[in-house]
């Protein structure tokens, strides 16, 4: 019978369960030491955010054939060692849906009736009924930004209750936004038009400080925030001075940029301003999801079927992988090249798979290219697994075809995006030693290697237009790696990629557009 090895408090059911199939033995509060020392005994690990899972854990076990965090992230599990040794890393990035999304709707509710300053008013003997005069929320506009999973749940809660809905996310369709009653909006008019809004975005680069002085010098004086997303989103300093002059009506946050609180002056605000200490989670039963989700996907693992919230790559034998990973990484690739021309917001992706790879299961090179597609928005949320799942609930819909007739290379990738307004499109092969290229790009051919900062640009193919761009580079102290140049014809339309060392400054991209001849440009950011 196979072992497993719990080493975080877990909730009784999902013990109740592996027990059913294995020999489960709970040992809590193990020091390092001691987890290297027993690891090699058992066949699975089910853990929390207490257990670090480091690179020395996972090489000394010799046995382990999946890691299971009864949670949505995976910091402390090292994944590329765990990958590299063919371990299946699952968490449960669904459990605390409900319990998140309800943790936003039950603030929203209490900042509208100033339920907590009422309560400590009564338990101080008063009786202040004209000063905690609330509103309703019926009528009223909340905007929802991101539409997710609990961005949905939300949405769908807050239209029963009859609230008018807006909504922003660049990688849902208009057709999803409809079905959940929301009108898909820029950022500047939803933060504009809403009386509420609630936000549900993974913490990014792009999501960092989102509301800020800016951002909340657009919202209405009446207007009221929450944030049961990731700390960070918000600039607290900001939020604190916004609900101190009166700018906006209320705050609700259930999580900050550092985890405790501590001393900020969001904590010396005397009213207008609710704080949780993360409790979106922290429900009996999102507890029991989460242990069930993964108990449930562990027992699937050691009874030889696929799991089914995989954080890695999942379900294929090492010989399949080894031959498949290159052209993995190539649909990867391209799939965030090809959503970033688009610009975000897709209605459809076509995959074609050309020459000897039209043979091949198109499964893994699908969900790489959605992956891929879905990662500038989604970051560490999405992976092999879930991204199939993920583009679905987006509204993404996926067409698989083959052509064995194409010869340039001996198999090659097609992604087609189609987006509101236009369809574009990118071709990929592998050349040499597994060296990825871009072969075509809206039909344009071409010859580049991916690099993580590129710019493009559609132009008039005529004299001097390329020593513009140079120079308008040079200006900013961009340096260029490579350039290539794909036309049709002489004279005529023509794509150029140039390979860049760093990053583009601001400003640039506007520069460039201004030139002569320019059509179209974008920066485009390579994972």
């Amino acid at each position: 019978m196979p072992k497993v090895l719990v080493s975080d408090p877990i909730d009784p059911s999902g013990i109740d369960l592996l027990g059913q199939v294995a020999q489960v033995d709970v040992k809590t509060k193990l020091s390092p030491e001691e987890l290297i020392q027993i690891i090699p005994e058992y066949d699975a690990l089910m853990i929390r955010s207490g257990t670090q899972v480091t690179e020395a854990v996972i090489e000394a076990a010799t046995q382990l054939k999946i890691i299971g965090r009864a949670g949505v992230g995976v910091d402390n599990v090292d994944v590329p060692t765990a990958t590299k040794k063919g371990i299946v890393v699952v968490n449960s990035p669904e459990g605390n849906t409900i319990a998140a999304a309800e943790h936003a709707l039950a603030l929203m509710l209490s900042l509208s009736r100033h339920i907590p300053d009422a309560n400590q008013s009564v338990k101080a003997g008063k009786w202040e009924r004209k000063k905690f005069t609330g509103v309703e929320v019926y009528k009223k506009t909340l905007g929802v930004v991101g539409l997710g999973k609990i961005g949905s749940h939300v949405a769908t809660v807050a239209r029963a209750m009859g609230m008018k809905l807006l909504a922003y996310d660049p990688f849902l369709s208009q057709e999803r936004a409809e079905q959940l009653g929301c009108r898909l909006v820029e950022l500047d008019f939803l933060f504009q038009e809403s009386d509420y809004i609630t936000l549900h975005l993974p913490k990014t680069p792009e999501t960092q400080n989102l509301v800020n002085a800016e951002t909340l010098g657009k919202m209405k004086s009446t207007a009221r925030i929450i944030n049961c997303a990731r700390g960070g989103i918000i600039d607290e300093d900001a939020l604190g001075k916004a609900l101190e002059s009166g700018q906006i009506a209320a705050a609700a946050l259930d999580v900050y940029a550092s985890e405790p609180l501590g001393d900020s002056p969001l904590c010396h605000l005397e009213q207008d301003i609710i704080l949780t200490p993360h409790l979106g989670a922290s429900t009996e039963e999102a507890q029991t999801n989460v242990a069930v989700d993964v108990a449930e996907q562990i027992r699937d693992v050691l009874l030889g079927l696929p799991a089914r919230s995989a954080v890695n790559i999942p379900g294929l034998r090492p010989d399949v992988l080894e031959k498949l990973k290159p052209y993995m990484l190539l649909a990867e690739t391209l799939g965030n090249l090809v959503g970033q021309l688009a610009g975000g917001r897709i209605e459809s992706l076509d995959v074609r798979l050309q020459g000897e790879l039209a043979s091949n299961d198109s499964q893994p090179i699908v969900v790489a290219a959605l992956k891929g597609l879905l990662s500038p928005a989604l970051r560490e949320r999405v992976n092999y697994v879930n991204a199939g799942i993920e583009a679905k609930d987006r509204g993404i819909r996926v067409v698989e075809t083959r052509d064995a007739s194409v010869r340039d290379y001996s198999g090659s990738i097609q992604l087609s995006a189609k987006g509101p307004s236009e369809t574009r499109s990118v071709t990929g092969a592998i050349l040499g030693e597994d060296e990825l290229r871009i072969t075509n790009i809206d039909d344009f051919p071409i010859n580049v290697v991916p690099t993580r900062h590129m710019l493009l640009t559609v132009h008039r193919d005529m004299p001097g237009i390329i020593g513009q761009i140079g120079s308008q580079l040079g200006s900013f102290n961009v340096n260029i790696a490579s350039m290539q140049v794909g036309r049709k014809m002489v004279r005529g339309s023509a794509v150029m990629v140039l390979s860049l060392d760093d990053p583009l400054p601001e400003g640039v991209l506007s520069e460039i557009t201004n030139v002569e001849g320019i059509r179209d440009a974008y920066i485009v950011n390579l994972q």
